[in-house]
């Protein structure tokens, strides 16, 4: 925890050195899409009414719940960030960002408690899916959803879903945090307060078209696309084939490292000079080695792409995803193999700020 500590903190000090700050900026002006939103807007007008991109979490909360408290907060916190009050409108053929000067999202209340006890949580849950598979209209808004299922007088479930191309897990963490805050201020009869954002996710946006381009751009390029150049299609046996058409009907595997093992890798992490991500890292593309036999594994990975400190606190959709492609081959140690992936991922994390959108365009 320690070394990864560390090296954050050199590496914030490069990007924060290297990196113009993010400054706010008027809203008399054509607020473009960034990079990720644009992504994620076609992919929507691609296929419509599609819940692929929304992201839904729920929290459970016991004891009495002051609602009227809860849709203040909610409320208060969709003025704060400017990002949950954006639809995304066309000018001309390019879609912009429109935001508005305030939005009402109200909390829907859904009373289980009526029901038999046996029955309540499997109705909670056919509810909860069918409310993450409920699309959102980009062009209509609002993009943030807020619900409550009621399963006793002091026993509910509170379910926010978001369109992801207004947030991401970082995003989720902030809400929940200012919720938090802001509903223990509201409920105790307190001033609804929390510091003022220097930024909002439009000036981001403005910053990234205005930064990344010319010789910051074509610096960032030259390395992604040196470092992907020819790089291997990863032919991983599986039980069935892909279908002609993406059914969305994947699924995850959660694999839970025990205490033991996970303190046993922090210390050989400690003693390589390597954050755990990277030991995990190494691990799983050796997996992918002895699964496939090729020696030429890249792996990606979302990263938070929040380098600037004014933009840690927006909810917004930052998150970046980044390519660790290592080479397998020759005589090679598992201690060798961590020094080669510890190499890789740092210049990784020096040419974080491409998009991998824009990657992809070019590419």
């Amino acid at each position: 925890a320690e070394l990864a500590a560390r090296l954050a903190s050199v590496q914030h000090q490069k990007t924060t050195q290297k990196i113009p700050a993010v400054s706010a900026t008027t809203r008399d002006q054509i607020l473009p899409l960034s990079y990720a939103q644009q992504r994620l807007w076609f992919l929507d007008q691609l296929e419509s009414n599609s819940a692929v991109y929304n992201i839904p979490i729920t929290r459970r909360l016991r004891g009495q719940l002051d609602l009227t408290a809860l849709e203040r907060s909610v409320s208060a916190i969709v003025q704060r960030h400017e990002a949950l009050r954006t639809i995304f409108i066309t000018s001309g053929d390019q879609p912009i960002q429109r935001i508005l000067p305030s939005l009402a999202v109200a909390v829907a209340v859904v009373d289980l408690s009526d029901i038999p006890e046996s029955e309540r949580e499997q109705e909670a849950l056919r509810y909860a899916r069918a409310e993450r598979r409920m699309p959102f209209d980009l062009a209509q808004g609002p993009l943030l959803r807020a619900s409550l299922i009621r399963m006793e007088p002091d026993d509910q479930l509170l379910m926010l879903t978001m369109h992801h191309i207004v947030s991401d897990g970082w995003s989720m963490e902030v809400m929940l945090r200012e919720l938090s805050a802001l509903y223990a201020a509201c409920s105790q009869g307190k001033a609804l307060s929390l510091t003022e954002l220097p930024v909002q996710y439009a000036d981001f946006t403005l910053w990234q078209r205005q930064w990344l381009q010319g010789e910051v751009l074509e610096k960032q390029l030259s390395y992604w696309k040196t470092q992907l150049h020819d790089v291997a299609v990863l032919e991983l046996p599986t039980d069935r084939p892909r279908p002609a058409m993406q059914s969305y009907r994947g699924r995850s595997q959660s694999i839970v490292l025990s205490n033991e093992l996970t303190e046993e890798l922090k210390r050989l992490g400690r003693r390589e000079g390597v954050t755990l991500f990277m030991t995990l890292l190494a691990g799983f593309q050796i997996l992918l080695h002895r699964y496939t036999g090729q020696d030429d594994i890249a792996v990606g990975s979302p990263i938070a792409g929040r380098t600037r400190p004014e933009i840690e606190g927006l909810i917004g959709f930052f998150v970046n995803t980044l390519v660790f492609r290592t080479e397998l081959s020759g005589d090679l140690t598992f201690r060798g193999l961590l020094a080669r992936v510890r190499e890789i991922a740092l210049h990784a994390y020096e040419h974080q700020d491409l998009p991998f959108e824009k990657l992809v365009e070019e590419l």
